[in-house]
This record gives C-alpha cells, structure tokens and sequence, in this order.
C-alpha cells in the first residue's frame, strides 16, 4: 500500500537563533573550563574522566526515553491508503472498512454530507489488483466500503459490497466507473440498516427463527437470497395423485434457479431471473433446508385468549398436522354453502385440503377453539410464490361474531411482520362476510373478478409494522 505525505511544519528563524546562541555559549563554558583545568597536573584526566561521564550519561537518558516513552503519534497525519495491486487480492468474507477520506491537517476537515446506502455485487477476474482497482473507482466516487464478501466461481469471483455514497451519486454513475474498474454484470440497488448486520450473523439469525417455526423456512430463504421466487411442490397433489416434483439429496443449481430436497417430500424450487445463484449462496440455502429436516415438524405452542362481545371465551393459536381430525369434524358440522364459500369446488373434496394447509411447508393456520376444546374456526396464510393468501373457515353457529375478523386482522399482522407486501383473498361476490371483513382492515383494496370468482387485494406497503401477537412473542 501506498501513502500520502504528510503536511510538513512551517520553518521558525527564531528557534535558529537561539539554537546558535546555546552553541556559542557552550563552546565558550568548554574552553574556559579547558584553560582553568587544563593546566593543572591533573588536568587532561579529568577533562577525560568528565567527557567519559558525559558520554555514558546521555547514552543512558537516550535509552531510557527511548524506553518509557508513552507520546501519543502526530495528529494529523493523515494516512490514507490507496490500494497496492499487489497487496489487496480475494479471500473469504470479509467485513471492514475501507478507504475512508481522513482530513490531514493542511486543509479543514470536509463538511458533513448525505449520504445512502447500496448494495453492489459485481463479478471481476481472480487476480491479483481486481479488488484494489474496484476499491480505488470507488475512492474516486467518495464511496465507502462498510462490509465485503466475496463468492469464489470457476471462473472469476464475485464480489458483493454494501457501500456508504454521497446521495448525488446515481446508480448509473456508480456502474460505469465499477464496468471501467474491471468489473462485470454489476448488480446495484438501496440497502437500508438492516443490510448492516453482517453475513455470518445474519445466517445465524435466519436459522434459529427456521428452528423455532417450520412455516419461517420459505421467509428465511427469501432473506437470504434477496427478492426471489419461492415454490414448494408436493410430492402427492391432493387428490392422491404423484407429482413427479422430486430433487436429489445434494440439490441442482442451474444459474438462475436452484432446486432442493424438500423435508416433507417434493421439491423447493427458488428462481432469481434478475441474478444468477453463487454456489457459497446454494451452499447456505441447502444448509438451511437440511437443519429443517432434522428437526421435523414444528409450531410455537402458545395461547392467546379473548372474549367475544357476548361474553364467550375463545383461544387463538398455532395449528398444525395435530388438528387434522378436529378440522375434520368442524367440516362434518358446516353447511354445504359455508364449504362452497371456503374451497370453491365439490363439497366431498374439501378433507383432501387439510393436509396440505396445516402443513407449516405452505404457510401459517391459526386456530380457533372454545373453552370445551372444539374446533370451530381456521384462518390460512399461505405463501403462493410472490404472493400471499388469505382464507378463512368459520363454523355456521359462530359466524356473525366477529371471529373472522378477529382471524384476519392477525393473519395480516403476520404478513407484514414477514415482509409481504400485500395479501389477497380469493372468494364469491356473495359472500358479504369475507368482503366485510377485508373493508374492515382499512386497507388500499383492489377487485377483480376472473371467471366468477372475486379476488380482493389488500396492499400492506402504507402499514406501519407492529409487534406481534401475543401468542407469536411467547412462541419466540
């Protein structure tokens, strides 16, 4: 690495003078003390014995200051590296620092600028000087490097950076100077804090929320590839049927999609068509879905009890593959219209539904159920790709009580606490309830009919994020 100079000090005539005035009047002590002593007898021994201990004294003062010193270094200087080729190459993640415009002190500190936060993945060839000449384009640009990781290929390497930059500086400026540096499908767009936390505990993060909730596994994945799309594929179609959906145990990654194993059967298919998979990013996503399988099916087990205006009370919680024979049997007590309303379909087929929306793989079903333990209402938050759904089942003698929307309003809740940014419901025109009750979310809602069936988009962007629920903080 290479360095600036440091400013040099101004040069003070004054201190000459007195520098040559101190000399003068030294020479002249010495060679009067030489006329007195020199002399007598003994004089030459002991202007030699005095210059010996004059000697042997400053010797002593030199290594003793030289030893015991505690100075601080010179304010000021102004070390700012520049980027040796030959010193700056790739390795393993790295998270620091770096070129950071220190004020030296021949010049005023620079005033205090807006700045925002990107992140840039860009692929550059394995060779020594590749990073420092991305470093020094960025230098030029005022851009800061707060963290770097790097995802060794067959060819080349990709870097990714989360950079600090001047607000003026545009995306398209910050590309050309990075394609001039040597580098190669540039990817940018914003960061916010949040991409602050570094990889190795953002990773850790990811994995416990997958082991305390099965139904995180989808979420935790999209975190950590960024915006992608995501579909679980059964292996059996709920009509009993093979799917052919399957993955080999080790996974296939195929640039833009990778494919894996899923625990409960079938396939995880994730696409990112904008950029290309690394194999330290495959790597990472099948680590996360082999810690899924070894701790099976899971749900936070906790409650939450409300009262009904009527006086009733009620418990709020998780469901999963448990509940199948108590949704079984809310199913037996629902009307034929309440189960049309609900599937959309034959009536009969409505029990080959359960399995697949209590598993945890598609999304999160909370329960409702009475003081005497029955079963009596079902709300879905299934991820569908891109999309989220929201569904509802209430049993007929408990419509009409506000249990529904009760259901939907925490279902939304856990949407935007996931990130999603809209959900939507797919029901009948005729069914008031369901409408009502998206109405009653206060929420932008779009309409649009496809074949007779209405479908009600509520859009979560303008929500603010709130906490959990109860019953979700307790499960955490």
């Amino acid at each position: 690495m290479t360095y600036a100079k440091t400013a040099r000090r101004p040069h003070h005539w004054r201190r000459d003078m007195i520098e040559l005035a101190a000399l003068f009047t030294a020479v002249a002590v010495a060679d009067a003390i030489a006329n007195l002593i020199g002399h007598q007898p003994d004089g030459p021994y002991l202007l030699i014995a005095s210059a010996v201990a004059l000697a042997v004294t400053a010797a002593f003062h030199t290594w003793w200051a030289r030893r015991h010193s505690h100075a601080p270094p010179p304010t000021g200087s102004g070390l700012v590296a520049e980027g040796d080729g030959a010193a700056m190459g790739h390795g393993t993640d790295v998270a620091e620092p770096a070129l950071v415009d220190t004020p030296t002190a021949a010049g005023p500190a620079a005033s205090p600028e807006d700045t925002a936060l990107w992140r840039m993945r860009t692929t550059v060839r394995d060779t020594p000087g590749s990073l420092a000449a991305l470093c020094g384009a960025l230098a030029r640009h005022r851009v800061d490097i707060l963290t770097l990781q790097t995802h060794p290929l067959a060819r080349g390497t990709v870097d990714e950076f989360l950079l600090r930059a001047p607000s003026r500086l545009q995306a398209q400026q910050l590309s050309r100077a990075i394609s001039v540096a040597g580098g190669s499908s540039t990817w940018i767009e914003r960061a916010d804090t949040h991409d602050l936390v570094d990889a190795p505990t953002r990773v850790l993060s990811l994995a416990t929320r997958t082991a305390l909730d099965a139904a995180e596994l989808p979420l935790a994945l999209r975190q950590l590839l960024g915006r992608c799309t995501i579909h679980s594929l059964p292996a059996v179609s709920v009509t009993g049927r093979a799917t052919g959906e399957s993955a080999p145990v080790e996974g296939v990654l195929e640039e833009t999609v990778m494919r894996l194993r899923d625990p409960s059967g079938g396939a995880i298919t994730i696409e990112r068509p904008y950029l290309p998979f690394t194999p330290t990013e495959f790597a990472r996503a099948r680590a996360l879905v082999e810690l899924d399988a070894r701790l099976g099916p899971r749900v936070p087990r906790s409650r939450h009890v409300l009262t009904l205006p009527e006086g009733n009370e009620i418990t709020v919680r998780r469901a999963d593959g448990g509940d199948l024979e108590a949704a079984r049997a809310m199913h037996d007590r629902c009307s034929d219209r309440t189960l049309r309303m609900r599937y959309h379909g034959p009536v009969h087929d409505a029990d080959r539904y359960l399995d697949h929306l209590l598993s945890p793989r598609f999304g999160r079903t909370l329960a409702v159920q009475t003081a005497s333990g029955r079963l009596v209402a079902l709300g879905h938050l299934l991820w569908d790709g891109d999309e989220t759904e929201v569904a509802l089942l209430v049993e007929d003698d408990w419509q009409r009580r506000g249990i529904g929307s009760e259901l939907l309003s925490r279902l939304v809740a856990l949407a935007v606490e996931a990130g999603c940014e809209s959900v939507y419901a797919v029901t009948q025109s005729s069914n008031t309830g369901m409408v009502a009750a998206m109405r009653a979310l206060s929420l932008p809602l779009d309409y649009q009919i496809e074949e007779g069936t209405l479908v009600v988009t509520a859009r979560l962007d303008t929500t603010p994020v709130r906490s959990l629920p109860p019953y979700e903080e307790a499960g955490r």
